[in-house]
């Protein structure tokens, strides 16, 4: 029976020896992954930022450019033909802004929800007020007619137009990238 206790008396610490051992280990291990995987993440979307960085940046400049070359005084600059008749303008006007708008949908993939919200928003409200400007207006008659209205509206309208407050969310976005 001593010897049995001698026995004992050894392989008692040895076990408690090697259990300590084995969670110690054990532990480092596990934090020593986890430490791995944080880096490996960190370095992945280090990564990403530098691929799609300038992707958004460069969204943020065609949006930007979207909403300028939307704006109505701008579209007017560029379509308003002599001789055109109010249809004419208003037809023109409403499909240059919605095609302006269309040439730019995917830029949605790089930006906010709620930017491109916004940028929706401000592209329907430009055709809502060319509508609005047209109305009760005679379609056959000169486009001078439009122009004075819109012009008149807009300064009711006050500042910013909607396509401004777009461009001011723009850049608060893009500020926040830096």
């Amino acid at each position: 029976m001593e010897t049995f206790y001698d026995i004992l008396k050894y392989t008692i610490p040895a076990l408690i020896v090697f259990a300590t051992a084995y969670f110690l280990l054990k532990m480092l291990l596990e934090s020593h992954q986890r430490s791995t995987a944080a880096i490996t993440a960190s370095i992945t979307r280090n990564e990403a930022t530098k691929v799609t960085l300038p992707l958004r940046l460069q969204a943020y400049e065609r949006l930007t450019l979207l909403c300028d070359r939307a704006a109505i005084t701008n579209v007017l600059l560029r379509i308003r033909m002599p001789g055109m008749s109010v249809a004419e303008l208003r037809s023109a006007l409403l499909l240059t802004i919605s095609q302006e708008f269309d040439h730019n949908t995917s830029q949605q993939l790089y930006v906010s929800e709620t930017l491109w919200q916004i940028i929706t928003v401000a592209k329907e409200e430009s055709l809502a007020l060319v509508s609005r400007a047209s109305h009760g207006l005679d379609d056959k008659a000169d486009s001078d007619l439009l122009v004075e209205t819109l012009f008149q509206v807009l300064d009711e309208q006050g500042l910013p137009t909607p396509l401004q407050r777009a461009i001011i969310a723009i850049r608060t976005e893009a500020g926040r990238l830096f």
